[in-house]
């Protein structure tokens, strides 16, 4: 590890908090404070990214070395890191919640690779910052393993995502009120390192625009175009517009994925928003089972369902408008600001008509084919039929003959398969109808849509299931789990286990349908 180079651009070029004193405070025009992860009992490798350790250079021996739990547990610090917290406020749940910030997560500082590339190395419960509000920092494990492998999961499923480079236990426990009940109680507790060429959210400038402070909004917002995005070019003003543009497009396209593989964030508030279009902050999130635009997997948002599955790409245009109210002192003229809202709708649009004829094996989707997506998103829904099933088995059907069989292992409900098979079936006449139009060679069309539908997702349940284990000691679970997800469009054999559609037992268990924001 002693080989890592750090190169650590925002603490040394952005303003800092000029007080180095401990506790819970407000912190006023700087982007970050000075803060060292607070030591652990008995920090132990439970698990690790083998994929992220070679995009670090960390090789075998690195892992294998008694320092790197101690030191990615927060013990121990390495020659040239920089740990900081950033300053970041945001919007949550619609409403301006003022300033929030790292509360749990202690930036180590930024690794330049032998490839030049940058990357920005947090650990995620290592102790109280000046932002962590009546909170203790620490996050427990339930909570780190679901992280852990949801940020690998995504991108072998190819959704832009911050990675998950280890995770160690504490070796302490971590009192938490996980229903929120009034019952709190100990449980393990343990730190997640996360990795990501950055972590600057929406939030980061919202906090300087909210306060004023425009000097410091503009220096972040100069200093984010100068580090992240190097490709733009021309005036100050014509960089920042692209910019801007660009941010808008990215996030596009991240929900064009999210909802081409069912997954739910559970919190898209303004501060869980990368300005890079990362998936960021793998909190109450979940994955569709039987199809549901209106399913949230988070207990705060049950009643009102601001983040339910089919309002994402909703909430992510209102949140870049926030953004863009942040950022309209700098621009003084809402033309480009406009102009990349109105991009994200346009992306979005030509993202998501695009992964969804991927999806259904289709050259495109045009406004005939979407509408008959439409119907069958409202059968999917009214039929109580698994999403992942569902379209990983369309590619199996008989385009001359169709019928259900392909499907019979897909519905939840009998019920649902009675009342609603003979709908399906004429909209599965009417897609056959259409393939056998487009006359395409049948293996390339499966070969299309087996790499659009996932086999494997990380549905709640199987997260669950690993965290049960880890929790008695067995970290098995955990590795079988990410070995699977590494390549989730193949077909595993002897993996049935992890492609089933959720059992009935896990309906309503806790931890594997909705969740809270414990942890």
């Amino acid at each position: 590890m002693d080989h890592l180079r750090f190169d650590n651009r925002f603490v040394r070029e952005l303003p800092a908090d000029p007080l180095d004193a401990a506790g819970v405070r407000q912190v006023h025009g700087a982007c970050y404070s000075r803060v060292r992860p607070t030591p652990v009992a008995a920090p132990a490798l439970l698990a690790w990214s083998r994929e992220v350790a070679q995009m670090l250079d960390l090789g075998e021996a690195d892992i294998a070395d008694p320092r790197f739990a101690e030191v990615f547990g927060g013990n121990r610090m390495l020659d040239g890191m920089s740990p900081h917290a950033a300053c970041y406020g945001g919007h949550q749940f619609g409403n301006w919640a003022g300033q929030l910030g790292d509360g749990r997560a202690i930036n180590l500082g930024e690794i330049v690779n032998a490839r030049g590339e940058r990357f920005e190395v947090q650990l995620k419960g290592a102790g109280p910052t000046p932002y962590s509000r009546r909170a203790d920092g620490r996050a427990v494990l339930r909570s780190s393993v679901r992280e852990f492998l949801c940020s690998e999961a995504m991108h072998h499923l190819g959704v832009p995502t911050t990675r998950a480079l280890s995770l160690v236990a504490t070796g302490e426990g971590v009192l938490r009120d996980m229903f929120y009940d009034g019952n709190p109680r100990l449980e393990p507790g343990a730190v997640v390192c996360r990795v990501a060429p950055s972590f600057i959210r929406f939030g980061n400038f919202e906090i300087f625009a909210a306060r004023g402070e425009l000097s410091v909004l503009e220096k972040l917002v100069d200093f984010t175009i100068a580090r992240d995005f190097p490709w733009l070019e021309g005036s100050p003003g014509e960089r920042r517009s692209a910019w801007f543009a660009e941010v808008c497009e990215r996030t596009a396209t991240l929900m064009a994925h999210w909802m081409r593989v069912g997954f739910v964030h559970g919190v898209m508030n303004t501060d869980n928003m990368s300005i890079l279009g990362l998936t960021i902050d793998y909190g109450p999130y979940g994955w569709v089972d039987n199809f549901d635009p209106g399913w949230t997997p988070n207990t705060t948002d049950a009643e009102g369902r601001r983040y339910r599955f089919g309002h994402q790409p909703r909430i992510a245009h209102w949140n870049l408008l926030q953004l863009a109210n942040a950022l309209y002192p700098l621009f003084r003229d809402q033309g480009p600001l406009q102009d990349g809202l109105e991009r994200y709708v346009a992306a979005y649009d030509r993202d998501s008509r695009r992964m969804q004829a991927d999806k259904l094996g289709l050259v495109a989707l045009g406004d005939a084919e979407l509408e008959e997506l439409d119907v069958l998103h409202r059968l999917l829904a009214r039929a109580e039929i698994d999403m992942t099933l569902f379209f990983r088995a369309l590619a199996d059907i008989d385009v001359e003959a169709p019928t259900l069989a392909p499907f019979e292992g897909a519905f939840y409900s009998a019920t649902g398969r009675a009342a609603h098979g003979e709908a399906l079936q004429a909209w599965l006449d009417t897609y056959a109808a259409r393939l056998r139009q487009e006359g395409r060679p049948a293996g390339q069309r499966r070969a299309q849509m087996n790499a659009a539908n996932p086999c494997y997702v990380l549905r709640n349940y199987l997260a669950q299931q690993a965290i049960d284990a880890a929790e008695q000691g067995d970290t098995s679970v955990i590795e079988q789990t990410l070995e699977v997800l590494r390549r989730p469009y193949e077909v595993q054999p002897g993996r049935e286990a992890f492609a089933a559609r959720r059992p009935d037992w896990a309906r309503r268990k806790a931890g594997c349908s909705m969740l809270s924001c414990s942890s």
